[in-house]
């Protein structure tokens, strides 16, 4: 299969995503764990990927987090963002997976998720569009329909939200109102 046609059906599972659901270190941050001298956890977050969510959310995608983590400040950082779904403290991130499908009454085909490692794998072989972030582990590369150009926290959650807006005629609409 050629790259463009590689691409094309790439773009034809993207337009039928009604949900994308990212995993948080190592997608939404650098995968960087700061822990202060208090126990206090800290991450850093890039104000361009939230901006990305946010028009994603404005275009009509639900959002959701499944974290194998707790971490008050994604909760936080989900909540300034508007993001309704979050599920954290996941080992088992398929109980969360399943809860979200049943309550958005979505078909597998109709979700992206978009991993780094091995945690990701059980809901990435589920989903109609599994995305690996640039720095993502081998073995999520190889079960992914597609692997962004920017590493996890640093542009591949806007990357993301972007390319699915395009895919489905909304990109154009959405940045019309900047």
């Amino acid at each position: 299969m050629t790259e463009h046609s590689q691409m094309q059906k790439i773009r034809e599972l993207a337009q039928q995503i009604r949900l994308v659901i990212f995993d948080v270190d190592g997608v939404l941050t650098d995968g960087g764990l700061i822990m202060g001298d208090d126990g206090q956890e800290y991450k850093v977050f890039n104000a361009k990927d939230g901006h990305g969510m946010k028009m994603l959310q404005a275009s009509g995608v639900e959002i959701g987090i499944i974290s194998a983590r707790n971490s008050r400040v994604v909760a936080l950082r989900m909540e300034n963002l508007g993001i309704k779904h979050v599920y954290q403290g996941q080992r088992d991130k398929l109980k969360a997976f399943a809860d979200l499908m049943k309550k958005l009454q979505l078909q597998q085909e109709q979700i992206a998720y978009v991993g780094d490692d091995l945690l990701d794998l059980c809901i990435m072989r589920k989903v109609g569009l599994a995305i690996a972030v640039q720095d993502a582990s081998q073995a999520v590369i190889d079960q992914s329909h597609w692997q962004t150009t920017a590493p996890g926290g640093r542009g591949a959650a806007r990357e993301i939200c972007e390319f699915i807006m395009q895919s489905q005629g909304n990109l154009d609409h959405i940045l019309a109102k900047y």
